[in-house]
């Protein structure tokens, strides 16, 4: 296992690495110290993602199977609920990417948005919809239906939205949903869905919950807008560590403050599974060994992950945004924006997982290969759409998030209902580590200096858009499968 997951964090960070050494000796040579530290930066970034996403394999996503089971079990509608909004809440605070995009929007707004508080609060709107999610499930609401409602309280909240708050919100959405909630959400739903005793209706039930919860990070930071006493702020992107000569104290200097950070959101699910171990699991000691393991390795990777991200991997992303921006050919900042969207999404594991399963449900129809591709364009549009937006003032996020999200929610009326669960769940997959750090801060970077741009409204908003586009794409490929699968019946019947 160590060896198979060292190789799909490699190949997801490595293409990173490969461009930034290219720019590194064309475009945007960079100072020695940022180099190395950069290059530490990554390998920090590979051993602490191995290992926390061994961690999520042995210890917490086997966790998340287990309670849906016992809660399958209990048939008891008030224990699911309860269930899902714990699960949902200490789930979500110990996700990376989302601990990752608290501290940015804490540091550009100088503290006026506290990480915590974003964390917190987000983590509540993902418990409920969470809980929805299962509720859902139990009274076999059908998901667009669901899915059509959420949105519309989205879209009816954000007509009286700040700009800032709406690009916080819809990333965060895409933030919250990454390599620890969506493994651990989906094994929770395999298990609740037995509920059902139809299989084919299980078989469906099973995908849509990530969507659901999504949704709740969008919402719970719509609200905080109008709750909030700021809606000006004073946006300040931090650089001093670009122009430090300092290598390994900018990744000592981290440990301590992360060492408790990362115990703080680890504890809460080791001591939920301390709990459900004495009320209703009863694991025998070799699988609770197991499992504690399991949470030892998250532990110690998220810890490398958050030091080797904030001590000097997404500097280099922040630099190479600022330098490109800075050139006289703009050409140059959409056209690396968008090869940074393709490989990282063809350097994604958890895609070819996805793209695995579409072609198993399709029976071969719709071909893994046509899918990877469609991803990996559409991301990489994402991206570039976003640099676009930096460069033209007068283009606003809900100018793509508005048409884009229509056009989701009407394909959910011609695409196969299984492709629709499917599709909204694939958001979080793009949205991944890679996303969530390098990229954010290389489009950071660019609003940061470009003249125009502002750096909360123009900075933020990008993951919310590489997070639409497979929702879209996916669809669409349902769409021409049923179109194909309805054509070979007619040629059948003939």
């Amino acid at each position: 296992m160590l060896r198979a997951k060292f190789k799909e964090v490699f190949v997801s960070v490595v293409p990173i690495c490969v461009i930034v050494g290219i720019l590194n000796v064309t475009l945007t040579p960079m100072p020695g110290p940022m180099m190395w530290r950069f290059m530490i930066g990554a390998v920090l970034v590979i051993l602490g993602l191995t290992a926390f996403l061994i961690g999520v394999d042995i210890g917490i996503t086997p966790l998340g199977g287990y309670t849906g089971t016992t809660l399958a079990k209990s048939n008891k509608l008030w224990l699911v609920i309860v269930a899902g909004i714990v699960l949902g809440f200490f789930t979500s605070i110990a996700e990376p990417g989302l601990m990752v995009l608290a501290n940015q929007v804490n540091d550009v707004t100088s503290g006026s948005i506290p990480a915590l508080s974003l964390l917190l609060l987000v983590a509540i709107g993902l418990a409920l919809m969470l809980a929805l999610g299962f509720i859902r499930i139990f009274f076999n609401i059908p998901l667009y239906k669901l899915l059509l409602v959420l949105y519309g309280i989205i879209g009816l909240l954000s007509l009286g939205t700040s700009k800032e708050f709406l690009a916080i919100a819809f990333d965060a959405s895409g933030s919250t949903t990454g390599i620890l909630a969506v493994p651990f959400i989906l094994a929770l739903s395999v298990g609740i869905s037995k509920m059902k005793k139809d299989s084919k209706a299980s078989e469906k039930d099973s995908f849509g919950l990530v969507a659901i919860a999504s949704t709740g990070a969008i919402i719970a930071v719509l609200l905080l807008s109008f709750l909030s006493k700021t809606q000006t702020f004073h946006a300040e992107l931090e650089t001093g560590n670009l122009d430090s000569n300092a290598i390994v104290s900018s990744f000592t200097g981290l440990a301590s403050n992360y060492a408790k950070e990362t115990l703080i959101v680890i504890l809460p699910l080791l001591g939920l599974l301390l709990v459900l171990q004495k009320l209703s699991l009863h694991l025998g000691k070799r699988e609770l060994r197991r499992l504690l393991t399991g949470f030892g390795f998250a532990y110690v990777g998220l810890f490398l992950f958050m030091v080797g991200v904030n001590g000097g991997f997404m500097d280099v992303g922040t630099y190479i945004g600022q330098a490109l921006v800075s050139l006289e050919n703009k050409l140059s900042i959409v056209v690396i924006g968008f090869v940074f969207g393709v490989v990282t999404i063809l350097a994604e594991p958890a895609v070819y997982v996805l793209t695995h399963q579409i072609e198993q449900v399709t029976s071969g129809y719709v071909k893994r290969r046509a899918v990877l591709m469609s991803l990996a364009l559409g991301v990489g549009t994402a991206v570039a759409l976003s640099v676009i937006r930096i460069l033209v003032p007068s283009i606003q996020l809900w100018h793509y998030l508005l048409p884009g999200y229509l056009l989701s929610l009407g394909l959910m009326f011609i695409t196969p209902k299984l492709f629709v669960g499917i599709a909204f769940d694939a958001g979080g997959v793009a949205t991944g580590p890679m996303t969530a750090t390098f990229i954010m801060a290389f489009i950071q970077g660019a609003a940061h200096i470009f003249e125009g741009a502002d750096l909360l409204v123009d900075g933020f908003g990008m993951i919310a858009m590489v997070a639409m586009t497979p929702i879209i794409t996916l669809q669409i490929l349902g769409f021409i499968y049923q179109l194909k699968s309805n054509h070979k019946k007619g040629e059948t019947r003939s």
